[in-house]
């Protein structure tokens, strides 16, 4: 499903992804914004609803960095390592979209934009993890030793994702418990009344991740394609020249 070798022309799943994400997103949007506000925070409460799909999808990219690149470990297969970086992009990207969101949320309810707690600190932490996972891909020229690097550098980061999960569980810390408890269950820590629009918005999140994993592998190896050749003309140019 991930493999950006189809023709353009026949790739008709990557379209329908993404307009399903567009209607899941507009569908999730109506449902919360419907939503009566609630009896503590009011309206601010309506930040949830792309709060928690964000984190959601940063997890999921970030599962997929490692995923990817152990994948790649295993078979040698170049399209796996284009994929892995795809989703490293992707995860620092919602990352950065959770914490706004989130300082937008904190200002009015915590009197500061942001503060060290464990939840926060370990989010912070996996901005320098997967910012350091690009950095080494750019300073790596071989393509199977950068590969090779930045697989070691996915499949460890990944341990990010249950420590930051469980950092309101394991330390102390003024952040609120799992809206999404996926540990003994599914189950809903805010309201019942908002389980639907942040279902459907997680939904939509989940969609969108493969919507952006396949069109950014796509381009990933056109740019590929396009390096191999350049390098391959001037290859060609100092032969002849010698």
């Amino acid at each position: 499903m991930m493999q950006s070798t189809l023709p353009a022309a026949r790739d008709r799943l990557t379209p329908a992804l993404g307009l399903l994400t567009l209607v899941l997103m507009l569908s999730g949007l109506y449902i919360g914004l419907s939503a009566p506000p609630d009896v503590n925070q009011g309206t601010l409460v309506r930040l949830l609803f792309i709060h928690v799909p964000a984190a959601w999808l940063s997890y999921l990219a970030y599962g997929g960095t490692g995923l990817f690149g152990l994948l790649y470990l295993v078979t040698r297969q170049r399209r796996f390592d284009r994929l892995s970086h795809s989703s490293a992009e992707m995860g620092l990207m919602f990352t950065i979209a959770t914490i706004i969101v989130g300082m937008l949320w904190a200002k009015p309810t915590w009197g500061a934009y942001w503060v060290w707690e464990p939840r926060l600190t370990t989010t912070a932490l996996s901005l320098v993890i997967y910012g350091g996972y690009l950095l080494v891909r750019g300073l790596i020229d071989e393509p199977e030793r950068r590969a090779r690097v930045a697989a070691v550098i996915g499949i460890v980061g990944t341990l990010y994702v249950p420590v930051n999960y469980m950092a309101v569980e394991w330390w102390r810390g003024i952040h609120q418990t799992q809206t999404l408890k996926l540990l003994g269950g599914i189950g809903f820590a805010a309201s019942p009344a908002y389980g639907i629009a942040l279902t459907v918005m997680t939904a939509a999140f989940t969609v969108l991740y493969v919507y952006l994993l396949r069109t950014r592998g796509r381009l990933a190896a056109l740019q590929e394609a396009r390096e191999e050749r350049e390098l391959g003309a001037e290859l060609g140019s100092e032969v002849s020249r010698g």
